[in-house]
């Protein structure tokens, strides 16, 4: 081949490669598409999602996974094929988990000048809080006042007038279960006379039920929540659970049938974060930013129960009326939840399963 042909037929090559490789020589087909992968307990109103998706153009995709343990385990399982761009639900309890697996792509939000700094410790900037709760004990008001009092703090629950009483979660596979677990490792600590571990040895012979996650303890175990076919009265859920009681109640109530147990409650948090390797990785920074807008955060008290991240939105009235607020939450370090979260589910499930 001469020279000049040589030359020739190598433009003509690059120009044909240039052609059907994304990125040269023509512009990147922009995302029309946003999968948000979230708990089963996701939930908004008619009308919100659509804003978003009107004002970028996008067509946004719920995925849900599960309760917050399972959901994160199978973010973690796909990382190298992610299944969404966006992940929301992980909370304080499992995301040392999620960090270790490196499954997230950082970003900052701008969103986060209106976060108080408590709620985002401990996340290494790789995700945004959205919202918080108290994960706290709940019990029903019918079933004490006549002969048991109602609890008022955990030891109660290892006491033989409560026996056969109480529904948690498995905190190997449950948010809240593993919430509480931890509520009782502040309270109880690690050593000297009375641990944790003797807590939970008390409970087991106590006939503590353990459920795999809080759908199943609240609306299957708990007697209020079951619609009274269930036999338990005391439940692990959230001090904010007796609002949604008023909220739903059919015929409606004035007070909810539940009461809290604010001794011995254990703050969650709950982040998002864009996943490593996302498809959209810009609309899914740009999502971020729209919960921590008001138009989200005025919408999550009343559909998923749990306090705005955003301090500049304050909860309706009956969200304020009815919630159990919780003025000294345990707290435990997150590097010490890092550093031991499998351990201590390990031990429990050998105290309390085995």
């Amino acid at each position: 081949m001469a020279e000049r042909d040589r030359a020739l037929w190598l433009v003509a090559a690059l120009v044909g490669l240039a052609a059907c490789t994304p990125g040269v020589g023509s512009s990147p087909t922009p995302p029309t598409r946003l999968v948000v992968l979230t708990h089963d307990a996701f939930a908004v109103s008619d009308g919100v999602i659509e804003q978003f998706e009107s004002s970028h153009g996008l067509d946004v995709q719920i995925l849900k996974g599960g309760d917050a343990g399972e959901m994160v385990n199978k973010a973690i399982l796909t990382r190298d094929a992610p299944l969404a761009d966006l992940l929301y639900g992980v909370d304080n309890t499992f995301l040392s988990r999620a960090l270790d697996a490196a499954i997230f792509d950082p970003y900052r939000a701008a969103g986060l000048s209106s976060v108080p700094d408590q709620l985002e410790a401990g996340t290494a900037g790789a995700v945004t809080p959205i919202d918080y709760g108290d994960v706290c004990l709940n019990y029903d008001k019918a079933a004490f006042g006549t002969g048991t009092a109602a609890p008022t703090k955990l030891e109660d629950l290892a006491d033989p007038a409560y026996a056969g009483m109480t529904v948690v979660e498995n905190p190997a596979t449950s948010s809240p279960g593993l919430a509480f677990l931890l509520a009782t490792i502040g309270r109880f600590g690690e050593g000297g006379d009375y641990t944790w571990r003797d807590y939970w040895r008390e409970l087991r012979a106590n006939d503590v039920l353990v459920v795999n996650d809080w759908d199943t303890a609240y609306y299957t175990s708990f007697t209020v929540g079951s619609g009274a076919t269930g036999d338990r009265p005391i439940v692990v859920s959230y001090a904010t659970s007796p609002v949604a009681e008023v909220v739903f109640a059919d015929p409606p109530v004035t007070e909810a049938p539940t009461g809290v147990v604010i001794d011995g409650c254990f703050r969650q948090v709950e982040y998002a974060g864009v996943l490593r390797g996302a498809q959209a990785p810009g609309p899914a920074r740009e999502f971020v930013e729209f919960m921590l807008s008001a138009a989200f955060q005025q919408d999550v008290p009343l559909n998923m129960f749990v306090f705005p991240a955003n301090e500049q939105i304050s909860p309706p009235a009956v969200f304020i009326e009815h919630a159990a607020l919780v003025a000294n939450p345990v707290a435990l370090d997150p590097g010490v939840i890092a550093a031991n979260r499998e351990r201590w589910v390990q031990e429990w499930t050998d105290v309390v399963l085995h």
